[in-house]
Formats: structure tokens, sequence, C-alpha cells
């Protein structure tokens, strides 16, 4: 699709990101603007209860898998509300099957608990990437072997493995089902029941029609915050427009390629590269060059990334869509064109997912902020601990506060729509963070509705202390006095 409006942003590795890319801009949509007007009113009725539960958990993705499995393990009984027909969420249904840095910039890994769990369980041969001794090596041939297949970055080899989804999709359906938690799939959250300033289920619709569940605690891991808006909770949208993360696209996978060969063409042939991105830009328009996947013979495409567009908004969502189908298209044919190892390529899968990077952001009783990043203090209620983008920084502390709703009770929000400022979502949003979050949410919601109070009044060392023995990376006050004559010495 070679769109003549098209504008591109060229966006380069900072100290605020570590992700470089181009950002497409376009104003031409497919579809003319909607003529509807007015509004239809739907009569009041009941609707059937599907069941009540200790711990609901709205949307079964990175976050709600871990939110479901840690609630679960607190003994409480869980139900998790899944509008697909599998788990995992972006990580599986959106191909964005590259798991990002888990690992500090000494190579220890800072996201463990859920995250190394299902990773610990996936086969050998579903799992691609540097062994554990390799990780925060600065060897610059290692780095820059590694950068290539998306585990290296400022010259560090870092834990960012490629896995195969549908292994993940069936591993976190397992670990469901043997803690016993209840999964609901084809199943959409419509709209939240409040009573008296507190979340108390979700009605939702399926083939069987409006229904609903009860709840002593929801999560809302819908990674758009869909409940907790619609509950009157407070949010913001804002965005860091030199970034990537409010950009959209579908992912896709291009099959019968050689990857080897295509590396090293990239690696060992610079000028020929960079005139190949030339080529493809003036050709298409809209153009993404691969990542790796799992597997030789397999190509991941997560772009081109489009802005502009809203993931809140179905027109928009639907042009989004009908373009990545055709950059697929268009991408496979210029590759098996001009591209070494693509010769004999063919379109494998397009994402069932759309990939959304941001919409809304919880206004929590903590967040997570651009002036942490320098300090490195280990917050009071931290909950887990983030890489951070670069190693100027040391790790993250992740506040328990930035998953509690400022005014609104009965819920927790975990994955991308946490409590966080613009420049902090740009990683926040990632896998093994949504899984970090998705955690700690639903070991608090579990705790919350084992003994019969509001999220907001759970013990934080109750939590630290659930959160350690579920094999979370959370650290205690007497490790302040460390982390913070260490990020005295990265910032020199």
């Amino acid at each position: 699709m070679n769109d003549r409006n098209v504008s591109v942003k060229e966006i380069r590795q900072n100290e605020n990101r570590f992700l470089s890319s181009d950002i497409f801009e376009s104003g031409q949509y497919v579809f003319p603007r909607r003529n509807g007007e007015g509004v239809l009113r739907e009569e009041a009725r009941d609707i059937p209860l599907y069941h009540r539960c200790d711990v609901l958990v709205v949307g079964g993705g990175p976050s709600g898998t871990a939110a479901a499995l840690a609630a679960a393990r607190t003994g409480a009984e869980v139900v998790v509300l899944e509008r697909y027909n599998h788990l995992g969420g972006l990580s599986t249904g959106g191909v964005v099957i590259w798991i990002d840095r888990m690992t500090d910039w000494d190579g220890r890994q800072v996201i463990r608990g859920f995250a190394e769990e299902v990773l610990g369980r996936l086969p050998p041969e579903a799992v691609a990437g540097p062994d554990r001794s390799l990780w925060g090596q600065r060897d610059a041939d290692l780095a820059k072997y590694w950068r290539l297949r998306t585990s290296a970055f400022h010259g560090i080899v870092t834990w960012a493995p490629t896995i195969d989804p549908e292994r993940l999709k069936l591993t976190s359906q397992e670990m469901l089902i043997e803690a016993g938690v209840r999964i609901v799939f084809h199943s959409w959250a419509a709209t939240p029941v409040v009573e008296d300033g507190a979340v108390k289920g979700v009605i939702f619709e399926s083939k069987e029609g409006r229904q609903g569940i009860m709840a002593k605690v929801v999560v809302d891991c819908t990674g758009d915050g869909d409940v907790f808006a619609r509950a009157g909770a407070s949010f913001e949208a804002d965005i860091e427009e030199g970034d990537v993360h409010h950009s959209m696209n579908t992912g896709f996978m291009l099959g019968g390629v050689d990857m080897a060969t295509w590396l090293a063409f990239r690696s060992e042939q610079e000028q020929a590269f960079a005139d190949f991105n030339t080529l493809g830009r003036g050709e298409l328009g809209f153009f993404q060059t691969p990542y790796v996947s799992w597997r030789n013979d397999i190509a991941l495409f997560l772009g081109p990334r489009q802005s502009g567009l809203s993931a809140l908004n179905v027109d928009d969502m639907t042009e989004v869509e009908i373009r990545s189908h055709r950059f697929m298209q268009s991408h496979c044919e210029f590759f098996r064109k001009h591209a070494p190892g693509f010769k004999d390529a063919y379109m494998l899968l397009s994402a069932p997912q759309l990939g959304v990077r941001h919409t809304r952001r919880l206004a929590g009783v903590g967040r997570v902020e651009r002036s942490q990043w320098p300090v490195g203090a280990v917050l009071p209620d931290e909950i887990g601990v983030s890489p951070s983008v670069s190693p100027k920084f040391p790790v993250i502390s992740v506040p328990y506060g930035a998953l509690v709703p400022a005014r609104l009770d009965g819920m927790l929000a975990a994955g991308r729509h946490i409590s966080c400022d613009a420049n902090s979502h740009g990683f926040m949003r990632e896998i093994p963070q949504c899984w970090l979050t998705g955690q700690a949410a639903g070991a608090a919601a579990g705790i919350a509705a084992n003994r019969g109070i509001a999220p907001r009044g759970v013990d934080i060392a109750e939590l630290q202390s659930t959160l350690r023995a579920q094999g979370a990376f959370v650290r205690d006050a007497s490790e302040a006095a460390t982390v913070g004559s260490q990020a005295e010495t990265v910032q020199g």
C-alpha cells in the first residue's frame, strides 16, 4: 500500500527509550465517515447471573493470566473472562513473541515470579535467546550478534527471548486449570456493576447473551482500562509524541524464510541494507524490516507502526486491520523479490489481535514516574522491579499504588494501563512488566477477598511476603541504602 500522503518519523534510541523504529502517519481512510446520528433507548431488563467468585479478572492477556494464577494461589476462587479463544493476549494472539528484557544491565533477572515460571515450563524448542551465562555480557561481538536477535541493547546482552505463541497459549491455559481458575473464553465485558463507589462485578456479552459475574474484587486487565474507565475512575491519556508507544499495527509472520541469510546480509552489508530500506520505503510507503522469531524459517513483523489512530474508536481499529493485512501482502511480495533469505517466503499468519500500545492509564494512588529513573529508590510499597531503559539508570521500583484507583474501590488494575507517566509507559506496557503487575494485582486481590477488605487496605508487608513466596523479585527497605549508593555510582 503506497500512500502518497504518508509521513514518516524515524525514532532513535536515547536515554528515554531504547527502541529504534519508524512511525507512519496518514490521513487517508478506506471508508467514509459514519452517518449514525442520535441515540437508541435500551429497555431495562433482568439478566441471568452466570457466577459468583472471590476474584474476577477481566482480560486474559499477560497481566490477566498472571493475576488469575497469583490470586488462585492465595486460595481465592477465581474467574478470568477473556474475549478471544486463548490466553496470553498480545504475547500470543498479537504475535508479540519477542518478550522484552527481564534482566538489569548486569545480567540479573529482576522480573521473575510468573515470568520465570511460565517461560521455564515451555519446551526448549519453543524459546530462543541467549544462554544465562551470557546475560550482562558487554563483549562487542556478542552484543552485535544478539542485538540482531532482539536480545542486546546499549552493547549489553540481556534476557529477552522470542517464544512459540502456541506453546505459550497452551502452557498458560494449563497453569490456570491446574490452579483451579475458571476460564471463560469468547466473552466480552460490557459494563461494570458499581454500588456505593465500589465495583462489585461486571456484565458481559457472549453467545449466551447478556450475563453477570459478581466478585469480591475485580481486576481490570483489559489493557485499555475499559472496566475502571466505565466505572468512573480517573485516567490519563497523554502520549510521548517522540515514541512508538501510542502507535498501532497488526503483527504478522512470514514462513519459508532463511533468517540466518537475512541476518548475515543485514550485519555484513551495511550499505546494501541501507539501500534496501530506501527502496522499501520508496516502493511501499509504509515499510518494516523483520525481527527474528523462535525459528529460523519464520520472520516476525511488528509493524509498520501507524499513529494518529485510536484503539478506542472502532473505525480507527478497522482501518488499522485493513491496512495491516495489505501491508502483509505487499511486504511478502517485496521481500520475496528483493531480500536475501526470502525467495520462498509466504504469508503464514496475521495476528488475530490488534497490536495496541496505549489508550488509557489509570490515575492511581501511586505512580511510576520519569523522575524516579535516576534515583533508584526502593519504594515502601514495592511490588516488583523493572529494568531501566538505559545503563545510565538503576532498576525502577514499581509501587502497589500504581495498581490502585485513586478513589474507586473494589478493584485493581494491571498491565499496560497502570498508573504511570507517558515516558514510563514506554516500558511499563511491555509483556514482562505486565506479568509483574498482573501477579501483584492478583496476589493483592486474593488477600483482599480472603480478608474481606478493600484492595487499598491490603497490608503491604503481607502482599510483599506473598509475592516473594510466589517467586517474584521484591526488595525491602533494608536494600534502599545499597541501591541508593549504586544509583550515585551510575550517575557518576
